[in-house]
C-alpha cells in the first residue's frame, strides 16, 4: 500500500512537472523581444531621421531624385551609407521602395519636404536640443528625484532661449489646430472681441482669431526675445496692426482687464496643480463677466495609459520640469472649478492628441 502510494505521487509530480514544461515551451514559442529592442534600439531611429533632414534627403527625393545612386550625389554622401539609409528609412515608414527607387510617403511629402508649406523637419532644433535631451540621460535618476535633473528650473527656467526655437519650429504644426480652435470659440466673427494670449509663444492661436475676426484684437504675453517671433507671424498674417504684447512673466505681469477670451496654449502642464490653480485665479479675474478661458493642452484618459500620445507627454515632463504634468479631464475641471470657473467643456482638437477645453466665467 505504502509503495503504491509513493509511485502514485512521483507519478503525479512528474506529470506536473511536464506541464509546466509544456507551458513553459509554448510561452517562449510565443514571446517575441520585439517591442524590447524595439525600445533599446530606438535611438537610432532618432538619429536615421536627423541625418535625412540635415541631408536634406525628403527634400531630394521630392525633386526627382529617386535611386541611391542619385541621392548620394545629390546630397554629398556615399552610395552605401544613402542606400542603407534611406532603406531604414523605409522600414520606418517615411519612405517607399519599389523596383529600386525610393519616394515620398503623403506625409513626408507635406512634413519634411522643404518645398512644402507644411515643411516641419527643422522641429529637430527644439525636439533635440540639449536643453531637451539633456533631461533623459539619467532617467532612473530622473525618476527617484521624480523630477528634471536639468540647471534651475529646467525648461520652466525664466527667460530661457530653447522656446524662442520652439517658438519657430512650432508654428507650421499649429496651423490646422490654431485655426480649428478659432472656429469653435468664435462663431459670430463680427463681433467685437478682445483677445488675452498667455505664453504665446509663435503666436499663431491668437493670430488665428485675429485672422477670422476684423474686429478682434490680440494682446500676447511671453518672454522678450519669444514675442519677437509672434509679432513676425503676426506681420505675415497681416494682422498686426491690432496685434500688441506684453513681455515677461505670466506670473509677474498686469494682464488688464475685460477680456472676451484668455487662451492658454500649452502651457499648464509645465507645473503643479497649486501652480496652476494660481495663473488661473489670474486669468479668472482678468476675463469680462462673460468671458471664457480657452485651454488646449495634452489630456490623458482618467487611467494615464491612453491615448497614447498625451499619455506619454508625462514622461516630457518628468524629465524636462520639476514638477509639470499631462493632467487628466477631471483634474482640469477641479483646478478651473477652485479658480472659480462655473462650468468647463472638453473639446477634440486635432485627433485626440490634444483637446480644448472651454471655461466661463
Amino acid at each position: 500500500m505504502r509503495k503504491h502510494f509513493l509511485r502514485c505521487l512521483l507519478k503525479l509530480a512528474s506529470s506536473r512537472v511536464g506541464q509546466r514544461s509544456s507551458i513553459q515551451s509554448l510561452m517562449m514559442n510565443r514571446l517575441s523581444p520585439g517591442l524590447f529592442l524595439d525600445a533599446v534600439n530606438s535611438y537610432q531611429r532618432t538619429a536615421a531621421i536627423k541625418a535625412a533632414i540635415e541631408l536634406d534627403l525628403f527634400t531630394a527625393i521630392g525633386q526627382g531624385r529617386e535611386t541611391s545612386q542619385e541621392l548620394a550625389l545629390s546630397c554629398g554622401a556615399s552610395e552605401r551609407g544613402m542606400r542603407i539609409l534611406s532603406d531604414y528609412l523605409v522600414v520606418m515608414g517615411f519612405l517607399r521602395k519599389k523596383r529600386g527607387r525610393y519616394g515620398l510617403t503623403v506625409d513626408s511629402a507635406m512634413l519634411l519636404d522643404r518645398r512644402s508649406p507644411g515643411y516641419l523637419a527643422d522641429a529637430i532644433e527644439f525636439f533635440l536640443s540639449p536643453m531637451v535631451t539633456d533631461g533623459f540621460r539619467d532617467v532612473t535618476a530622473v525618476v527617484r528625484k521624480g523630477g528634471t535633473l536639468l540647471p534651475e528650473a529646467g525648461t520652466t527656467m525664466p527667460d530661457h532661449h530653447v522656446w524662442v526655437k520652439f517658438a519657430r519650429a512650432m508654428a507650421p504644426m499649429t496651423a490646422v489646430p490654431a485655426k480649428k480652435m478659432a472656429r469653435l470659440v468664435d462663431k459670430r466673427p463680427e463681433q467685437k472681441l478682445k483677445v488675452l494670449d498667455v505664453a504665446a509663444s509663435h503666436g499663431m492661436y491668437g493670430i488665428e482669431i485675429a485672422r477670422r475676426n476684423k474686429r478682434a484684437e490680440v494682446i500676447a504675453i511671453d518672454w522678450e526675445c519669444v514675442l519677437a517671433v509672434a509679432k513676425e507671424n503676426a506681420l505675415k498674417a497681416g494682422i498686426d496692426n491690432r496685434y500688441s504684447t506684453i513681455p515677461g512673466s505670466a506670473f509677474e505681469v498686469d494682464y488688464g482687464r475685460g477680456y472676451d477670451l484668455i487662451l492658454l496654449t500649452n502651457f499648464l502642464h509645465h507645473f503643479d496643480m497649486t501652480t496652476c490653480e494660481r495663473l488661473l485665479e489670474k486669468v479668472h479675474a482678468a476675463l469680462a463677466p462673460r468671458g471664457r478661458a480657452v485651454t488646449v493642452d495634452f489630456v490623458p484618459d482618467a487611467g494615464r495609459v491612453s491615448p497614447p500620445g498625451p499619455a506619454a507627454f508625462c514622461m516630457t515632463m518628468l524629465g524636462t520640469t520639476p514638477n509639470g504634468d499631462a493632467y487628466t479631464y477631471d483634474e482640469f475641471k477641479r483646478m478651473l472649478s477652485n479658480a472659480g470657473f462655473v462650468r468647463s467643456e472638453l473639446r477634440p482638437l486635432v485627433s485626440n492628441f490634444q483637446q480644448m477645453i472651454i471655461s466661463y466665467k
